[in-house]
């Protein structure tokens, strides 16, 4: 007999983390990539991959790899602690649109304020309206 749905191993959707560690401590960097397993574990996200930009560059091979993988058939979306991983406002507003058209959703841990979050452009979450 087939066990029960609620009793099979079932993986949620494919999200890929994205940390902007720019002369950061090895612990902060840490707690970080913890925080991004633990929201994905309260939100039944599967953390695929975890990209994670150590130079302060625009095209940094970090986020060149995180848009890669954004466009595998399957993938729901991107999880950042906070927007300002992203980058500087004129980074950030350039790579939100990219991720964007991507057709993936952002998903930020911790949220800044709406007006914040609508000035780089973030995408909605699953059940959110705009």
């Amino acid at each position: 007999m087939e066990p029960l749905t609620e009793h099979r191993s079932v993986s949620g959707p494919a999200v890929y983390g994205f940390l902007r560690l720019v002369n950061v401590p090895t612990v902060r960097e840490k707690a970080l990539e913890e925080s991004l397993a633990e929201y994905c574990r309260q939100h039944e996200l599967t953390l695929s991959g975890l990209f994670t930009e150590r130079v302060a560059e625009a095209n940094s091979a970090a986020f060149t790899g995180l848009i890669d993988a954004l466009g595998v058939p399957g993938t729901y979306g991107i999880v950042l602690p906070s927007a300002s991983h992203l980058g500087p406002k004129a980074i950030a507003a350039v790579r939100s649109k990219r991720i964007a058209a991507t057709g993936a959703r952002m998903l930020l841990v911790r949220r800044g304020t709406p007006s914040q979050q609508r000035e780089i452009g973030s995408v909605p979450a699953l059940g959110t309206e705009s």
